[in-house]
This record gives structure tokens, sequence and C-alpha cells, in this order.
């Protein structure tokens, strides 16, 4: 019988990424977004990492059933920007900002700034909990370079302007195997898959 998880999220691409993933999971998983997930008042991601975001966010959904939730929390960390985006990724330009207007704000920031200045990661951390146990928490992050100006049509958010070094592409340019082998998303959940055996 398959183990049921709840991705606390409303985002079907999301979805879409795990469910690929999943297929080389060692145990039979059925995954599905938290049903009615824009019904329930969000959870405000207010923690100052992204682990802390990750687990408060599962635990907070997993007051509304019975199977495992999933729920994970993820960013763009600059260290010359003083780790901005960072947990404000979502937000960095404002709430309701638009993925093009977080990038200009993002290149307006790094302007002048050259070499290792350049240097970001993306970070993932991904919660598992059932109840009120938390079962698993798991972080993971892809290292890369922050471009002068977008390339690429593929991906989201940041993307474009995260040029990942390895194959010399942003990730808006990698195909969607690409993304899942190198991605922080991509790692996180290959971790969290290794470990489900000894949680489930």
């Amino acid at each position: 019988m398959a183990a049921k998880l709840l991705l606390a999220s409303s985002n079907s691409g999301k979805l879409k990424e795990f469910r690929a993933l999943a297929l080389d999971a060692p145990l039979a998983l059925e995954l599905e977004l938290f049903p009615k997930f824009d019904t329930i008042p969000a959870f405000e991601e207010l923690a100052p990492t992204f682990a802390e975001n990750s687990l408060g966010k599962a635990l907070y959904y997993a007051q509304h059933t019975d199977d495992f939730v999933l729920a994970d929390d993820s960013g763009l960390v600059v260290p010359s920007l003083g780790g901005r985006p960072g947990v404000h990724s979502a937000r960095y330009a404002g709430a309701n900002a638009t993925s093009e207007q977080r990038i200009t704000k993002l290149l307006g920031e790094m302007k002048g700034k050259s070499g290792v200045e350049r240097e970001a990661h993306f970070a993932c951390a991904l919660s598992l909990v059932r109840r009120e146990q938390a079962l698993a928490v798991i972080t993971a992050r892809t290292d890369g370079v922050i471009l002068e100006s977008s390339q690429g049509k593929g991906g989201f958010g940041y993307d474009p302007v995260f040029f990942f070094p390895a194959l010399q592409k942003t990730f808006a340019e990698l195909t969607a195997e690409q993304k899942n082998q190198h991605s922080h998303r991509g790692k996180v959940f290959r971790r969290l898959l290794t470990a489900l055996p000894d949680v489930l």
C-alpha cells in the first residue's frame, strides 16, 4: 500500500516536480496537494531560517489532517548582500511582485559587484510531519553565480539569472530532468526518499 503524503502547497508545478522525483523512491508513494489548501488561513513564514519555516508550515497544516504532511521553504541566498533575498525571496520586491520585479530588484542591488561577490546559492528545507510529530527536516543547496541579465525561458523565480557553472547554463535553460538532477529541491527530496523507510 502506498504511503500518502500531502504537499502543503497549492503549487501544481511543485507537485509535478516532486512526483517525478518520487518515481525513484524505495517505497510506493502517493503525492497529492493538500486538500482545500487555500481555504485554510495561510501560515506566516516569519522564522529566520528555511528549516524553521519549513517545519513550522508542516506542523501547522498537519493539524488539519491525519495524513503525512510535506512542506518546503526555499530561496536564493547571496552572501555579498548579507544573505538577501534569503527567506524573503518570494516577498523580496513586495508581497504581490512578479518574478521579473524581484529579478530587477536583485540585479539593481548586485550592480557593481563582480567575481566572488556574484556567488550565490539556492537553499531548500523540506520537513515531513504527522499530526504533532516531526519525522524529518532535511536541507540542501545548489551553488551558482548571479548573471547581469536574464537568460532562458524555462523555470521560474530567479532561475533566469542563476548561472549553474557545472552545466554552463542558467536554471532557466535546463531541461526539467537536468533541473531535477541538480536543483536544491531535487537534492533535498532525494535525501528525504532515502530516509523514508526509517521514518514512515
